[in-house]
């Protein structure tokens, strides 16, 4: 019979990564060291979609009210969908201030996905209103010059940072389910651009779409079928659309 100790090393790394977050409190320990410091406004910040092979990443920062206790709140990987669209309700409508950024995958592929993520969720901190005056972010810092503290697993430990990953889960998965609708060969309403099986079986088959990350191995390595460049002007003219009215829903 295998001891613990082996199955444990087992498990693949997304595995074991999960078993931790699960076995992780989520709580106001952070918030409240902050608010002994002076701190009255603060945001935590997080990131969804550094490891899609497609469109944006979004990050999203939230200041909660310390008189509303919002219930429930742990990393958004660990929530079902549905869980995930009450709690970003409840989100929005108690929090002092939310808001919500993306870059796209252009800007992706010119600066990296750290950098990326980074310039996100610096600007989704910018667009609170009111303004955050001590953040808490999720394994990073930003540059921001406002006291900030990185936590490693801090969406499965912070509850502001939590909430911060459930309103960018949201938001990214709605903006996937629209590309769906433009590009449905290949499925990105149920992978939401990660690498499974059948996205990468679409890109091998297809090649890539103007929006996937061109500077990601699983995409450069699958180029454009020569048959498939008829189509790239129509797709080219949807993505253009369809970026518009990204951007409006952020803004909104």
């Amino acid at each position: 019979m295998k001891s613990s100790a082996t199955r444990t090393r087992a498990l693949s790394p997304s595995a074991a990564k999960l078993r931790l977050l699960k076995r992780l409190r989520c709580t106001l320990r952070y918030e409240k060291k902050a608010w002994a410091t002076g701190a009255r406004l603060v945001a935590g910040v997080d990131e969804v979609g550094r490891g899609s092979l497609f469109g944006c990443v979004v990050a999203a920062a939230v200041i909660l009210d310390p008189a509303y206790r919002l219930r429930g709140l742990r990393d958004s990987k660990l929530l079902l969908a549905e869980r995930r669209e009450v709690l970003a309700e409840r989100i929005r409508e108690h929090a002092i201030a939310w808001a919500i950024a993306a870059v796209d995958a252009a800007r992706i592929d010119q600066i990296n996905i750290y950098q990326a993520s980074r310039v996100a969720m610096r600007e989704a901190v910018a667009r609170l209103a009111p303004a955050a005056d001590h953040l808490l972010i999720d394994a990073v810092k930003i540059d921001c010059e406002l006291p900030q503290h990185s936590i490693i697993h801090g969406d499965a430990l912070s509850a502001s940072i939590a909430a911060a990953s459930i309103l960018a889960k949201v938001e990214r998965d709605r903006i996937m389910c629209e590309w769906d609708a433009v590009f449905p060969a290949y499925g990105l309403a149920a992978h939401k651009g990660y690498s499974t099986p059948k996205h990468l079986a679409a890109l091998r088959e297809l090649g890539p779409t103007p929006l996937h990350r061109q500077s990601f191995a699983p995409v450069w390595q699958n180029p454009v079928p020569q048959e498939a460049f008829a189509f790239m002007s129509e797709d080219v003219e949807k993505v253009a659309v369809m970026e518009e009215l990204t951007q409006e829903g952020l803004a909104g």
